[in-house]
């Protein structure tokens, strides 16, 4: 009889060295020569967030006490808040985990019809 823990294990070592794998080729592919190519790929790890620094500045500058700052700091909260619905700042561990749920959903759907 196979002791079931062992196998959970087993499983839990393979994924966690699955992992261990694919985080040091994405480390070493952003070590490339190119500029541009290793910027591609720091954007896939980390990426880049305009409209949520454009809303931290327009809530900055409508704190400021000048009567001036206060019409900019809302013009720049409602940018950004265009821009964050236009430009997510979805990475690839983002990408992996909301296709995971949706798998999850999907099997669910699947056991509750069968």
């Amino acid at each position: 009889m196979v002791d079931h823990l062992k196998t959970r294990l087993e499983k839990l070592r393979k994924a966690s060295d699955s992992a261990k794998r694919r985080a040091s080729l994405y480390t070493d592919m952003t070590k490339f020569d190119g500029k541009s190519t290793a910027q591609s790929l720091r954007c896939t790890r980390r990426a880049p967030s305009p409209g949520k620094k454009m809303q931290k500045i327009g809530v900055a500058l409508v704190l400021a006490p000048e009567p001036v700052t206060t019409p900019i700091g809302v013009v720049l909260m409602a940018a950004g808040t265009i821009l964050e619905k236009k430009y997510n700042g979805a990475t690839i561990h983002d990408i992996g985990h909301e296709t995971k749920r949706t798998i999850s959903t999907m099997n669910d759907f699947k056991n509750t019809v069968m």
